[in-house]
């Protein structure tokens, strides 16, 4: 008996996490871009913590402001503020596959905004951004849908 709850739990977790991957838009908790206000990043400079209170949902998933302004332009254009690929690192995307971000490895290109996995791999992204932009929009047609 404890064999079998070991392994439905087992079982459970990997569907998590091959779910959670699926997403089009990285939003662990439901929550994209881990909470912080997607225009933020542009307007301060700066990752900035959303507020429960000004939240909005797009693409199934929930995104959070800290001030009304930043939710009403989001509102108005959010492919503009929404982070590319999903939100998934960019650095990733590039290499054709789905991994998580952290908040402080963001950069923003050509007024669009990339997360990389953590701040080693940002370092990588760094030295040839462009290429992998070039490369990340190329495989991210073939890989937003799947795990």
């Amino acid at each position: 008996m404890r064999n079998l709850i070991i392994a439905t739990f087992l079982l459970f977790l990997a569907a998590c996490g091959a779910n959670a991957q699926k997403k089009k838009i990285f939003s662990p908790e439901g929550k994209a871009i881990k909470g912080y206000d997607p225009v933020a990043f542009f307007r301060e400079k700066k990752a900035v913590k959303g507020s429960e209170e000004l939240s909005y949902t797009w693409k199934d998933a929930q995104w959070l402001f800290s001030s009304k302004e930043n939710l009403d332009s989001f509102k108005a254009n959010p492919e503009h503020y929404a982070p590319q690929y999903g939100g998934y690192c960019a650095y990733g995307t590039a290499h054709g596959h789905k991994a998580p971000t952290e908040t402080d490895t963001w950069t923003i290109v050509d007024n669009k905004l990339y997360f990389n996995y953590d701040s080693k791999v940002r370092e990588s992204w760094i030295k040839d951004t462009r290429g992998f932009i070039e490369k990340a929009d190329k495989e991210w047609v073939n890989i937003k849908d799947k795990e």
